[in-house]
């Protein structure tokens, strides 16, 4: 914590010092009371008690101002003390003059004491507090002068003429001056510090006393002056000794007003003036006439009137001036402002409006003034305004903000305008004396905040509601119509293709378009949205069968071709569809029916799929099994099992298909058909590839059976890959396997993808020596041409064509089955067909003439081992 400095404001005096302090005025009144008793003479008690106390306040006085001189720098008397000081050594010489006794000493003592009046009001007026500059001074000064002659006027006329002395009339007359300057300048200053009202109570009592020795000495002649008239100027010393020294005083507040007010200081001249002049004239009527002495001192005291009066009539001008200059001010400022300002009386009825009126709200003063506020007010809104009003005239408005009213206001166009008014309570304040009322408008105000809404609840680029106002109004239908309804969310694919190969002005068009396509298929009692990117839902009041009905028409309606400039482009959806009644609010509905649209992705394209609770234990299965398995080969998760093809005549072995499995601890065995889909969302597929395909090589190379051969299952991702020859040559050469007993597969209905790239890919194969098969042949709807095209060696049939080759032997004409395995035949390929279950299907496919089978007739997938054994057996 920071200590302050030292300054003069925290010089505080102790205790003990405050003690020693009242020691020596205590001594000097005891010595004035023991020459007032005859203990000790009384001339030598007067000079020794008014004499040592008088040094000891100088010398504490003029330490102090030296204290105080060095402290700030300032050479203004020292702040007073310096001449208070001075007056206290003045007043001094002239008690100590008194003791000489003769008449001629008088004119020194009134000389001296003159010195001491004129040092004690030079330093009342520059003691701290007493306010800053010559001119406040000089006016203070003058205040007293003035009151100081218009007091010795009067005293001189009152008093009897056998009392009066031609030579107390100077010393009256310092006297009453030097205490009216000191009265004054404590007044001015009120509310004043205690210790500057204790030093000019001091200087008081000095003058006071020192002006009564004088008179005594004027009168008497040079009589003896008692001792005990020493008493108040001792007093006097010490409490001027006190006063004037303190250094430990507080700043001085700051007050909202004028240092020295001049017009509220007038009635102090107008009592002694008006005392004057009674005076003069129970002079007029008792004596008839008027000395010289009285004539110079009235003289003197009109001259002092008329001078501060004309002092008074230049302050009026100049606050006069001040005054007007702040109301022009003012009168600019209300009359430029954006606001209203009515004044109101007691009764609501405006006394004022500011010129603003007409120029804001075309209202003149002929149609306002005098009426009531609350005719302005909208009917609607009067009562609110009434209660706020009524609150602050009841005085509960607090020190916070002023009251705030809301209201439409009637205009000079008898239009209503939206306003916004603020009602302070100045009826404290005597130059307002009323309520007063700041009436803006608003009205563009709320038009802007009216449209900032529209647009927070509103989709930029095609007009349709945002997710925001989706969901205000799906919270706002189940609370209007219960649970009936249905939401549907779309989401459209191929856009991002659009915005990378046309533009993304030609993507947002395309959103504009699918915008107006779903409005134009709606009800108005339906609501489209857009909740983002390309994403859209319609709320729709339809029950579960015209809400299917409904997506179905958007699916339809937004697969056909978009024209768009320049050129045509398709896009697909994938919708999901929730009850409003599967969800307990409106956030779990928007999750079903995004659940629903998810899973109606996976199926395919321009799929509608309802929310179930399957549907959603299929999507977590979905998430579970995309997460883990990203690190399932590094967890030794995935196996190989391996399904035999066997020669249909002989029904030996000649080779086996690598099947892929992931062991998964808590969900079991996974199958391709669920894992190979899942690999190529998270882009795994060619690292499952590498791993089959080398995992295959290696239990390959352990069987060592030249004839026997080994098909794996290849993505077309990593067959068109331009390393994928390579690793295969380079897996071959690892485990030192011939290249003719390698086959990879690839499945037909990936054919149409890049014909061109697959025949390269597949000729590059083709000069190592591995051999390509065309997988499930006749499933997909490839053209037959591309058999010609294809650099194969096998094909293996699909199921589908021994079980529809069955049911078509019954009928005129060849099977299907036996026109695939003729062209296969004439185009050199071996024929392998799958999916055999049953002994007539093998029968069949052999008729047919095909070599080779596989199916759970011939051989289950199995592991290695068990396939090691199998051929074993076999070989036997």
């Amino acid at each position: 914590m920071a200590v302050p400095p030292p300054t003069r404001t925290h010089l505080a005096r102790p205790p003990r010092c405050r003690a020693m302090f009242l020691g020596v005025p205590v001594t000097a009144a005891l010595v004035l009371l023991a020459g007032g008793a005859d203990l000790i003479p009384g001339q030598i008690a007067l000079a020794v008690g008014v004499g040592g106390c008088g040094l000891w306040a100088t010398v504490h006085l003029v330490r102090a101002a030296l204290t105080i001189h060095h402290a700030d720098r300032s050479f203004v008397a020292c702040r007073g003390a310096g001449f208070v000081g001075m007056g206290a050594l003045a007043a001094v010489v002239a008690v100590l003059l008194t003791l000489l006794g003769p008449p001629s000493v008088v004119v020194w003592v009134t000389a001296v004491f003159a010195l001491a009046a004129g040092c004690y009001a030079t330093g009342a007026l520059l003691l701290p507090g007493s306010g800053r500059g010559w001119i406040l001074h000089s006016r203070r000064a003058f205040d007293g002068l003035g009151l100081g002659v218009s007091l010795a006027f009067a005293g001189y006329l009152l008093t009897p003429a056998e009392a009066a002395s031609p030579g107390a009339l100077p010393v009256t007359l310092i006297g009453a001056t030097g205490v009216a300057i000191v009265l004054v300048a404590v007044l001015r200053g009120w509310p004043a510090r205690w210790p500057a009202v204790r030093c000019g109570a001091g200087a008081i009592l000095v003058l006071g006393g020192i002006g009564s020795i004088t008179t005594l000495l004027t009168i008497d002649g040079g009589g003896q002056v008692p001792a005990l008239a020493g008493l108040p100027i001792v007093a006097g010393l010490g409490l001027t000794a006190e006063g004037g020294s303190r250094r430990d005083l507080p700043a001085v507040p700051l007050e909202p007003r004028s240092p020295d007010q001049y017009l509220a200081s007038y009635p102090l001249l107008a009592v002694p003036a008006a005392v004057g002049v009674v005076a003069a004239v129970w002079h007029l009527i008792v004596q008839r006439t008027f000395d010289t002495t009285s004539i110079i001192l009235g003289i003197a005291m009109v001259a002092v009137l008329a001078m501060r009066e004309l002092l008074v009539v230049r302050d009026i001008r100049r606050y006069a001036s001040q005054l007007q200059t702040a109301e022009a001010h003012f009168r600019s400022l209300v009359a430029g402002a954006t606001d209203l300002t009515l004044v109101l009386d007691e009764r609501l009825h405006i006394r004022w409006q500011s010129p603003a009126a007409s120029r804001l709200f075309g209202l003149n003063d002929d149609e306002v003034v005098g009426r009531a506020f609350t005719e302005l007010i909208h009917p609607d809104d009067v009562e609110g305004a009434r209660e706020v009003i009524d609150a602050v005239l009841d005085g509960e408005q607090t020190d916070g903000p002023p009251e705030l009213v809301t209201a439409r206001l009637r205009d000079g166009a008898d239009l209503w305008r939206d306003t916004e008014s603020t009602i302070t309570d100045q009826r404290s304040v005597p130059e307002v004396a009323a309520l007063v009322v700041h009436v803006r408008d608003i009205g563009e105000r709320r038009h802007l905040e009216k449209t900032l809404k529209k647009l927070s609840y509103t989709d930029q680029l095609t007009g349709l509601a945002n997710r925001r106002a989706l969901m205000r109004e799906l919270l706002a239908h189940r609370r209007r119509a219960g649970q009936q309804g249905t939401l549907l969310v779309i989401d459209l694919h191929g856009l991002a293709e659009i915005n990378d190969s046309r533009g993304r002005e030609t993507g947002d068009a395309v959103l504009i378009e699918v915008g107006r396509r779903i409005r134009g298929l709606l009800g108005d009692e339906d609501m489209p949205a857009r909740l983002g990117g390309d994403e859209f839902a319609v709320l729709t009041t339809d029950g579960a069968v015209l809400a299917y009905a409904l997506a179905a028409r958007i699916a339809t309606v937004l697969a056909e071709p978009h024209q768009m400039p320049g050129a045509i482009v398709e896009v697909h959806t994938s919708i999901g569809l929730a009850e409003l009644a599967g969800g307990v609010d409106s956030d779990e509905v928007l999750r079903h029916a995004d659940l629903a649209r998810r899973r109606a992705r996976q199926l395919g394209l321009d799929r509608v799929e309802w929310y179930d609770p399957d549907v959603e234990m299929k999507l977590n299965r979905r998430m579970d099994l995309e997460r883990e398995l990203l690190g399932a080969a590094d967890r030794g998760e995935l196996d190989l099992v391996f399904q035999p093809v066997v020669g249909l005549r002989d029904e030996q072995p000649v080779g086996v298909e690598a099947l892929l499995r992931w062991r998964h601890p808590q969900l079991g065995t996974i199958l391709p058909n669920e894992l190979l889909p899942i690999a190529r969302a998270v882009g795994i597929s060619a690292e499952l590839d590498e791993w089959v395909l080398g995992a295959a090589c290696k239990h390959l190379a352990a069987w060592r059976d030249d004839g026997f051969w080994l098909s794996v299952n290849v993505s077309p991702r990593e067959l068109l890959t331009a390393r994928f020859p390579d690793r295969v040559a380079s897996t071959l050469k690892r485990y030192g396997l011939a290249p003719e007993r390698l086959v990879v597969e690839i499945a037909e209905t990936w054919i149409a993808e890049d014909v061109p790239a697959i025949v390269a890919s597949l000729a590059a194969l083709r000069k190592l020596g591995v051999r390509a098969a065309l997988d499930d042949f006749g499933a997909g709807q490839a053209s037959l041409s591309h058999l010609r095209r294809l650099p194969v060696d096998m094909l293996k049939l699909d199921a589908s064509l021994v079980n529809t080759s069955s049911e078509a032997a019954t009928g005129h004409g060849p099977a299907v089955i036996d026109v695939v395995v003729s062209l296969g035949r004439r185009l050199g390929l071996e024929i392998v067909a799958k999916g055999l279950e049953t002994q007539e299907q093998r029968d069949r496919a052999a008729k047919a003439g095909c070599l080779y089978g596989q199916g759970f007739s011939l051989g289950r997938p199995a592991p290695a081992e068990r396939i090691e054994a199998y051929l074993e057996s076999h070989r036997a």
